[in-house]
């Protein structure tokens, strides 16, 4: 019976993704950087617990499009970074379904799959060449190409962190033209982020160094969530170095809630995010 139900989800998942027709960009045309394994598709794990689709040894990473609808668009574009402990990707509850909502909001999104497992300076390297391939073609979905952000979810919001402040290092060599561009995040969203307060005594670890040109941030997280001081610590980093960050904590929600209801926390940052999009632009 598990087998059938894990067979029905596989089938589900590759039905919505293709009977909506996505475009799906791989962001390395030839060898990628620092990866010994072949080429190969994601792999779908057979743990399916709480309904999530989990993909885990990315070899080639891509990112998964989904543009505005044309009586909507607001120009402006979003990466999203899917959690899982840069072990696995949430896929779906922190990928897809996210770029979905953001749709309805009048935003493009790009779902980034990045490398896993346990390749932190691959996955930076994954998002700041999707970044720039999403600036090169900016005019095909109806972006300024000066308003593409980043949302991600707990490991994802730690890259779209890292992506915000390490925009000006040159983390891979140059593959073509695109690498030249700019690959600074103009905002991020930081959804229960995991992994910043692992510098010493629990605090923001040493690689995430901020200066005049860091982007604003909004950052959401619950008292009640263990990761819960990586939210605290970039928050005061953010505020202490004049930053705009606004902060939401609420007592209770957990971790890894996505935006599925039936969680205070899923119900509540959706509404809190996206006030805080239409006041940046």
């Amino acid at each position: 019976m598990k087998t059938i139900s894990v067979i029905i989800i596989l089938l589900s998942f590759s039905l919505n993704l293709f009977s909506q027709e996505k475009e799906i960009i791989k962001l390395w045309p030839g060898q990628v950087p620092g990866e010994t394994e072949a080429k190969h598709a994601p792999v779908i794990t057979d743990n399916t617990s709480g309904d999530v689709i989990r993909l885990t040894d990315i070899t080639d990473p891509a990112i998964v499009v989904y543009p505005a609808n044309n009586e909507n668009n607001n120009g402006i574009g979003i990466i999203v970074c899917p959690g899982g402990g840069y072990n696995i990707l949430a896929a779906d509850k922190e990928g897809y379904e996210v770029a979905e909502w953001l749709n309805t909001l009048g935003y493009s999104a790009f779902v980034l799959q990045y490398r896993v497992p346990k390749k932190q300076e691959g996955a930076l390297q994954d998002f700041q060449r999707a970044f720039r391939i999403i600036k090169s073609k900016a005019a095909e979905w109806k972006l300024n190409p000066n308003k593409i952000g980043a949302i991600g979810f707990s490991a994802g919001a730690s890259l779209s962190a890292r992506a915000s402040t390490r925009y000006n290092e040159k983390t891979y060599p140059k593959i073509d033209a695109l690498d030249e561009l700019d690959c600074r995040p103009e905002f991020a969203l930081l959804i229960y982020p995991g992994g910043l307060d692992r510098g010493e005594n629990r605090s923001l670890i040493p690689e995430i160094k901020l200066d005049k040109n860091t982007p604003p941030m909004f950052v959401f997280a619950t008292a009640d969530d263990r990761h819960s001081n990586s939210a605290l610590v970039i928050t005061t980093a953010l505020r202490d170095a004049k930053i705009p960050v606004e902060m939401h904590l609420l007592p209770t929600g957990g971790h890894g809630y996505g935006l599925r209801p039936g969680n205070i926390a899923a119900e509540t940052w959706p509404v809190l995010a996206e006030q805080w999009l239409q006041n940046q632009f």
